[in-house]
Formats: C-alpha cells, structure tokens, sequence
C-alpha cells in the first residue's frame, strides 16, 4: 500500500502520491476510481463496475476496463514495477477493491474526525469538540462526488456524506454554544437554517442561541419560522424536541431549556432515569478475534450514524463473536446491555421483555412502556443476540424502545432482519482465505500444544478455509480435529463435512457444537414452500439470476427466493444487473442432502435443461457480431456447465452430453479449452457409441475442431469425416458442409494432395446451405489449402471474398482467420509492413471480440512481422506474451501451425542477441492484459492505423462493416 496517497472526494475527486497531484484520466476512466472509492474497500465485481462506472450508456469491453485499471495503478503507484502485485487497486476473484487506509481518503478521514467530535462533545469537552469538528468540516471543498453527480452509484455515498456533514456542522454549533459562544454563532446558525430549512435541530441551536443572547422575541419568531416550514414542506408538526424548547422560551426558563448536546443540562433527564441500573453485562470472549478488524470499523461505524444496526449472514458466520468485539469496545458509561434470546422457545413480545428486563436488572415490571421509562434519556447500547426465530416479537419490542427513547442505540444480530424503518443491516462475510488459515492455525495449535505449522501447513490451512466457505464456525470444528488427523486428512475428510465437524466446545450453544446443527438452526424456521425451493437451488454450482431460479424450480419463486435472502440462506450479490445470487457451498451441500432423491434428480435435470439452452443460445451469436456477449455469458456459466456434464454422465445420458457438447464447440475453441472439451466429448461419445446421428454429428465437429488446435490433424480428420457422414443422415447440411470442409483441410495439412477440390465441394454445399458464416469459412479453408498448394495469388482472391462475406455477416473468427492468412501470404511475398498493418487491427477487434486462440495465433504471427520490419524488441516481447498466455490456457499457435508457426518464431528470436531476447520476453510475460493493449495501441497509433478515437480499420473490408452492423 502506498503510504503517501491520499484521494480526495469531498469536492472534485483528486489523488496525490506524496504531495503532488496525479492525472486520473478522462470522465470514465475517474468514474471507475470513484466507484471504488465509493464501495469503501469492499470487492466490486467487474460486471457491476462496468455498470456502474458507465451508467445507462452503452458498456465497453473488459479490455477497456482493463486499460483504466492498469491507467490508474501506474497513476497511483507510481513506484511500482511492471508485473509487481498492485497493492492499492487489487483484483480479487471475480472483481476489484481499492485497499487504502482510512486516513488516506477524505470523507474517511472526515468520518472519523466527526464521529470523534461527537463523542467529545458527548462527553463534555466542548473546546476539544470545536476543535475536531472544524478540522473535520475544513476537509470539504465542495458537492461530495461533485463531477459524478448524475451517476446512480455515487447518490447512496453523497447521501450519507451530506447528512453526515450536516450533523458535523450542527455538533460545531452545539459545541460553541456550550462554550458560552451564544451571539457569535447566531449569523452562521441564521445561514445554516436558510440552507437546512427541515433539520429541526437546526432550528433548536438558533432559537437557543438567540434566547440565551437576550432575545427572547427573536427566539419565538425562529420557532414560529420553523414549524411553518414545516407544515408547509413536509405537513406535519415540530417534534417534542422543539415543542419543549418553546414552552420553556415562553416561560422564561434558562434551565429548562432541552439539551442541545450532551454538554446540556436536562433536568427531566436525571429525574426520568434516577435510580435506574448503570454498568454493563457483556461477556469477556475466550479467545482472540481473528481477520475481523475491517468489519469491527464498518460495525462501529455503523452505530454511529444509525439508531438500530442489525448483523445478518448464515448460523457459523461470527455474528455473535464480531457483535462482542463491537460492544466491548464502546465507551458508554451507561452499558453495552447484552439480552440473549436464543434460548427463548416461544415467539411473545412478554417474553422478550422480560429478558431485556432482566438484562437491564429491572424488578419491578416488564413491559415496553416500563423498559421506555427505566430507559428515558439515557444513551447506552443494548444488544439482542439472535433474533431470527422471534422477529415479530423483537422488532416490536425494539421500534417502541427507539421511538420512546432519543439517546437508545440497538445492536441485533439475526439471521434475519428485523424489517424496522431506520435499520441498518450489515451482512457479515465470509472470512478472506488467509483471515481463515490464520484462525485455524491458532484454533489447532491451541488443541496441539508444542506443534509450529510450516509453510506447506499454512497453505493447506487456507485451502481447508477455502472449502470450508470462510465459515468461522466450520473453521473452528475443522481445527479441533488436528487433536486426530493431519491436516492432509481433514482436508480429504471434508468430502463429508457434516460428520467430520463435530465436538464444539461443551460450553458453547448446542447449534455450535456440530456444524450440521447450526445448519439445521436456520432449516427448520422454513416453511415448506422455501425448504422445496432451498433444495432445487442447491443444485447451482455458482452464482444464479431470478430466472435460472424460476426454471430450476418450475415455478415462480420470487417469494420463497425473498425469504431464504431474508434468513441468510442465500445472498444477494449487491450491484449486479440483474440480481444475481449465491449460495454458499457448505449450504448447497445441507440442501442436497435434505432433499428427497427423486427432488434432487429432477432439480438436476431441470438445472440441465436450462444449461443446454443457455449453451444453445449462446452458441447461434458465437457466429455473428455478438461473440463476445454469447462468450462471456459460457464464461459465466462454466460452473454450471461442467455440473451439468457431471450430472448427465452420472444419470447416463449421453444423448444430452453429446448435445451440450456440439453447442459449446465454438467457446472451447474460442477460448483455448482444448483438453477440457475434449475430455467431456470423448466421454459423451463413449457413453452413447450408436444412434442419435445429429448430435453426434455435431459432437465430432467439435471434436474434429479442437484436435486442429492440439496440433492432432489425423484425428481431426477421421472425426471430420465421421461428422459428415452423421450429418448427411441426420440431414444436417451445415454440419455436413463443415465436415467435409474440415476433413479436407486436417488432410492437406497432413499431407495429403488434391485436397483442394473436396474443399471447392464444400464451398458448394455451404452456399446451399444459405448460411453466409459457412460459406465464409468455407472459403476461408479453401484458402488456406491453396496456399499451401502454391496458388498464392487465387489463394488471396478467395480469401478476401472470405472477408467480404464475413464481414457482412459479423463473423469476426473467419474475417480475422482469413486475414491471418493474407498476412502469413504477405510474408511469403516479402511484405512484411503490410502484413504488419492486417495484424495490429485484427488483434484489436479479436481482443474486443474476446478471441483468446485467434489472438493468440495472429499475434504470433505479429510478433513475426515485427522483427521483419525494425521492430525486433516489440516483436520478442510479443513473443513473450503469446508464450506466457498460451501456456494459462494451455494452447500454443506452433501446435495448430507447425510449419509457419515455428519459422515466425525463429525470425522474431534470431532478431535479437540471446540476453536481449530473454529480457523482452520476460517482460512480455509479466504484462497485464491493459499493458498489452497499450503497447499494441502504441504501435498501431505510431503506424496510423488508428484514428483519433481509437477506431481500428480492418484491411480488405467492404462498405459493409461490423460497426455498421
């Protein structure tokens, strides 16, 4: 973390790095800085900055995103070396978080400051109160979020701050007040009621100040000002607040006056609260708190600004350990009050009553208005530990205490909310891995005295955590076997975690001595409706959106899906459109194993049913100007996709593997999942070995297509071949025609001659077909074999009328295939600069187009043209990325183009000396996807083969092109 940046958000949105200012980019590019800034240090997945940060307008491709990222960290860490771990804008799993102190923000350090200058005040040091308050009100140099003021993401975060400055403002006021500062003050309380006309404690401070100044007249007509204002604006009366301060004007009475501030003398206060019970209840923790200090401060603040702060989140999340941390660390001298109701049976207001009596040590009744009066003024705590199963009964209890009581603060924690007007809810997460691994290490070296964990066993700890969801319970139960097992052994015995995490501490609840009975605290307050709902929703292997539910479940499930949120059985993931949900693994399996057989075995194949639609679907756009949104949703959905293949080899049906197969051919493609495809249609095809002739067929086209790739043009052959013989009995003519399309070109890469003609027989049957993406290809194949059979010049003729069609069609896979091949005939003809040209704006489009082995390939091929034409560093660094991308995914362009790929890889490497060359390839490999892109933009601009926006232009493009499409 960068120790001397600070950003600042209250007025125009700045950074600094030791002092001096740093360009933040462009509107959009300071519109994703602000969305982090705005989520304070909590992950915001890539999908929702997207939305965010770009509002209504139309999105950009990840690889935008990606440049402004890398933009910003070279912005804000300027020290940091290429291919360094960002310590201030991090990636974490599927998203980004800002990870900067609190002090290094603005309206962080403005929170902090206000909050401190209350608590003065508070406690009855006005001069050192003034003093905080104007620190923290200086900070401001305008509107908070000013520039992004008509982005939705910034209204919640410029809500909070403006209220929050409010009270600041008014606390200052209070503060002077109470420093005998009363005519002083009048002027700027005069201004702050003009500009704040319904704060009614606005209105309090002035008309005291004037009244406590000797001008009782004044005062009166101040409050006469305020309760027209706001009958007129909001049609209701003063508050008891403002009607009491009148009485007391009127009657001339100084000290009857209603505290302004805690620095306020109230009389009624003492006398309401005389004799009642002072100290507090709360119980000292056992153990240490472990990776919850991020949380400890929202909570904390939290209670600050509200009144009733409920914890959520499933049973063994930490609610109760985080609530203690967070009690204990008040300073009321009147409390924290603990009332714990988890063991309360029956679901009666009386009842929660009376255990708030007793907490408070209360003997002489339980009722809300007796709790209301023993309570009155006094400003204390009280926290109602597990409410879930008493909810009506609490929230009652606890909405007549707040609106009875000024000074009463509430912290719940539930597994549910209560549903109160004025609740804040604060889900408590999962614990991070290594948060985790360093709870389960200091749990198991507590059970094994003398036992030091080494490197290996921190790792395996954070793996167990992993599995374990973050759970801290889970964790805990987990770390008590090491009295047994090894941690390896835990590991492996977590398969059946419900019978290995057992014996919790015989003090603690019974729900926490077993994970299985802490799950099945939260089951049995379902009713049936949610629990058949609970059971089909723990087939999702991931995330899932209101529709996924509803086909999964057959039915509309809003209300069931509302109420497992409610209960912290599902979680809503905040900031995605539309909302998605997650359930956590420990939960899903609880869910598998309550329900019935024959119930899980038609949510399994209902949930295969829409996984094949979703792949069907997506698969049509792979073909047209929509790849990348159809290759993004397969991303998404890969887990569901290989639970689905799971599950239909499981129940043997190799129909339904074999149709999912065909479907994703082009994603694996696409993508570089060459063994992971190959492994499910291999599987799929053993499974079903006679009958089903369509979608065999397309099955074999798939496989046929991702041997290409692994370089195995043999059996991509033979499984081209069989393709086309199932299509002509299915009757599938696209199908047909790519195979024999296929089969032509894996023989004449084989060797074979005369492959040519099959593949002109293939360009026949595609235009029968009237599909203008396989014509496209077809030619496009047909091109490629010329070329290898020396007929360079008709080779580029019908390669570039393979363009014209696909670009017509939007099939950027066969425009940039095509393209490729021109290039590589570029370079046989000695023009490199040419091919140069057709290779920087193909690898934008196919980046845009999320194309990882057509990128791949042409970029190889690049890198070549690079060194051809002076470019010889670029051209290795190049190199470097292809090699270090291509090993990730596990695809290399040699493979699939053995014969020119391995002469464009000597050209680039006999262009530099050895050690040059290891150091512009070791550089390319430790480039981020947003360096990438700048270096190849870099060059293009250089070259101007882009123009000022940034548009790329394709070579040999028609009048028709995508952008038009």
């Amino acid at each position: 973390m960068s120790e001397g940046l600070r950003i600042g958000v209250l007025g125009p949105m700045t950074a600094t790095v030791d002092g001096r200012e740093v360009a933040l980019g462009g509107p959009r590019q300071r519109a994703v800085l602000a969305v982090l800034v705005a989520a304070r240090g909590r992950l915001v997945t890539q999908e929702a900055l997207i939305a965010q940060a770009w509002d209504e307008r139309r999105p950009p491709s990840p690889a935008t995103l990606h440049s402004y990222v890398a933009a910003l960290r070279r912005a804000l860490e300027p020290g940091r070396e290429a291919g360094q771990t960002a310590d201030v804008l991090v990636r974490e799993h599927i998203g980004y978080a800002l990870r900067i102190s609190r002090h290094a923000l603005d309206a962080e350090r403005f929170t902090l400051l206000a909050a401190r200058g209350e608590e003065l005040l508070r406690g009855g040091d006005p001069e050192r109160a003034a003093t905080v308050l104007r620190e923290a009100l200086a900070l401001w140099r305008g509107p908070a979020y000013a520039e992004f003021e008509e982005h939705a993401f910034a209204a919640p975060e410029t809500a909070r701050l403006h209220g929050l400055r409010l009270s600041a403002q008014e606390d200052l006021f209070a503060a002077e007040l109470a420093r005998g500062r009363h005519a002083a003050v009048i002027g700027d309380l005069e201004k702050h009621t003009a500009e704040e006309p319904l704060s009614e404690r606005g209105w309090e401070l002035l008309t005291l100040a004037l009244y406590r100044s000797g001008r009782q007249a004044d005062a009166l007509a101040a409050l006469r000002t305020a309760r027209r204002m706001l009958a007129e604006e909001l049609g209701i009366d003063p508050g008891p607040s403002l009607r009491r301060l009148e009485a007391a004007v009127l009657a001339q009475d100084e000290t009857a006056a209603p505290p302004v501030s805690a620095t306020d003398v109230d009389l009624a206060h003492g006398a309401a609260a005389a004799g009642a019970p002072r100290g507090r209840n709360l119980p000292f923790a056992l153990t240490g708190l472990v990776g919850r200090e991020e949380e400890r401060e929202r909570v904390a603040l939290l209670l600050q600004e509200h009144r009733l702060v409920t914890l959520t989140g499933p049973g063994g999340i930490g609610k109760t350990r985080l609530m203690l941390e967070v009690a204990h660390a008040r300073t009321d001298e009147d409390g924290p009050w603990l009332v714990e109701l988890a063991d309360l049976e029956e679901p009666e207001p009386q009842l929660v009553a009376v255990s708030i009596a007793d907490a408070l040590g209360i003997r002489d009744g339980a009722s809300a208005a007796r709790l209301a009066e023993v309570l009155g003024e006094r400003r204390t705590l009280l926290v109602l530990d597990n409410c879930e199963h008493l909810l009506q009964a609490a929230a009652g209890i606890v909405a007549q205490l707040l609106s009875r009581c000024g000074g009463l603060r509430v912290l719940v924690t539930s597994r549910e909310p209560l549903g109160i007007t004025g609740e804040a809810v604060y889900e408590v997460p999962p614990l991070t891995a290594g948060a985790g691994g360093e709870l389960f290490l200091a749990r198991a070296r507590a059970v094994t005295p003398g036992w030091v964990p080494g490197e290996s066993d921190a790792e395996v700890a954070e793996r167990i955590c992993r599995e374990l969801d973050g759970l801290p319970l889970a964790i805990e139960l987990a770390a008590a076997q090491c009295r047994m097992l090894s941690l390896e052994q835990i590991s492996t015995a977590l398969n059946d975690r419900f019978s290995v995490l057992v014996g919790g501490p015989g003090t603690g609840p019974a729900r926490h001595r077993a994970l299985r009975a802490a799950m099945e605290w939260s089951y049995r307050m379902l009713g049936r409706p949610e629990r058949e709902t609970f059971h089909r929703l723990s087939v999702f292997a991931g995330s899932f959106d209101l529709d996924a539910a509803t086909a999964i479940c057959g039915r509309p499930v809003l209300a069931e899906l509302a109420a497992l949120v409610r209960k912290s059985l599902v979680t809503a993931e905040t900031g995605t459109t539309p909302r998605r949900y997650r359930m956590l693994e420990t939960l899903k399996e609880y869910g598998r194993k309550q329900a019935d057989p024959a119930e899980l075995a038609a949510a399994q194949a209902a949930h295969r049913s829409w996984v094949l639609a979703r792949a069907a679907g997506a698969a049509r756009w792979m073909e047209g100007p929509h790849a990348a949104r159809a290759t993004e949703q397969t991303t998404r959905d890969q887990p569901e996709i290989r639970v689905a293949f799971t599950s239909a080899l499981l129940a043997r049906d190799g129909a339904y593997a074999l149709q999912l197969g065909g479907a994703l051919m082009r994603f694996w493609y696409r993508s570089g999942h060459v063994a992971e495809g190959l492994g499910w249609l291999s599987a799929a095809l053993e499974l079903t070995p006679e009958g089903m002739p369509g979608p065999r067929a397309r099955a074999l086209i798939a496989t046929s297509a991702l041997n290409y790739l692994k370089g195995d043009f043999a059996t991509a052959a033979r499984a081209a071949t069989d393709a086309a013989r199932h299509a002509r009995d299915a009757g599938d003519t696209v199908i047909e025609a790519q195979g024999l399309s296929y089969r032509a070109l894996f023989e004449g890469m084989g060797g074979t001659p005369g492959t040519a003609r099959r593949a002109e027989a293939a360009v026949e049957l595609a235009r029968i077909s009237g599909e203008p993406w396989l014509e496209a290809e077809a030619l496009m194949v047909l091109g490629m074999l010329l070329r290898i059979d020396g007929e360079g010049e008709r080779a580029r003729e019908v390669l570039t009328h393979s363009i014209t069609l696909a670009v017509a069609c939007g099939h950027r896979f066969v425009q940039a295939s095509s393209s490729w091949l021109v290039m590589k005939s570029d370079l046989d003809l000695g023009r490199a600069e040419q091919a140069l040209t057709t290779g920087l704006a193909t690898l934008r489009d196919l980046e845009e187009d999320q194309d990882v082995t057509g990128w791949l390939v042409i970029a190889h091929t690049t890198a070549a043209a690079l060194a051809l034409t002076g470019h010889a560093e670029e051209g290795a660094v190049l190199l470097g990325v292809v090699e270090e991308r291509g090993a990730r995914v596990g695809f290399s362009p040699m493979l699939m183009d053995p014969v020119d790929g391995a002469r464009q890889s000597a050209q680039v490497r006999a262009a530099l000396e050895p050690g040059d060359l290891a150091r512009c390839m070791d550089r390319g490999g430790r480039m981020s996807p947003g360096e990438v892109t700048g270096l190849l933009t870099g060059l293009a601009a250089g070259r101007g083969e882009y123009d000022a926006a940034g548009a790329d232009r394709w070579p040999y493009r028609d009048s028709s092109s995508p952008a038009d499409l």
